[in-house]
């Protein structure tokens, strides 16, 4: 069995998913069939005031099949509801094994644990620069004078009418400067 790409209308991945997953048991074609794979994660999102958890899609529009390309599993993907097709046309190639193995690695579920969430996703040390893009000091650029990585906050001094004032703002509410 290869792992092949199936191209799908954006937003509709898991819909595509378990609709594929009904039609191989109705049709009987289990063996053809090994494993659907939507690759994403779960992150942390900002929305307001609130951090909410979110699924995150690695390849929107995309899910990956581990399947035997028979002419009949061929036509049951093709013909389910949201896909627009095989990523290759009428002669998909499978996916190389080192590839998917990378991907694989970051997709899996349960592939984040406990330790990485505390983590965040970009780190930033002391003395970087850093241009603040949302809340009360959007657009000014400061230097990092503290990091608090549990409470996932970051403070810096940025200049306001020419005098150097410390400010706190979140891990999310930054970025790198250029």
């Amino acid at each position: 069995m290869h792992w092949y790409i199936v191209n799908t209308f954006s937003g509709f991945e898991n819909t595509v998913k378990k609709s594929l997953e009904d039609q191989i048991r109705v049709a009987g074609l289990e063996p053809c069939f090994e494993e659907i794979l939507v690759p994403s994660e779960q992150v942390n999102v900002r929305r307001g005031k609130k951090t909410v958890k979110a699924t995150k899609k690695f390849f929107p529009g995309y899910i990956f099949v581990r399947m035997d390309l028979t002419p009949q599993a061929q036509t049951l993907v093709t013909n389910t509801p949201k896909v627009s097709g095989f990523l290759g046309g009428k002669h998909p190639k499978p996916v190389p094994p080192t590839q998917m193995t990378a991907m694989l690695g970051k997709a899996q579920p349960g592939a984040s644990d406990e330790a990485e969430e505390l983590v965040p996703e970009v780190t930033y040390k002391v003395g970087d620069s850093v241009r603040v893009k949302t809340g009360a000091f959007a657009n000014f650029t400061g230097e990092v004078k503290e990091v608090d990585a549990l409470k996932k906050k970051i403070y810096l001094t940025v200049s306001i009418f020419g005098r150097p004032t410390k400010v706190e703002v979140e891990f999310a509410e930054v970025e790198p400067a250029i």
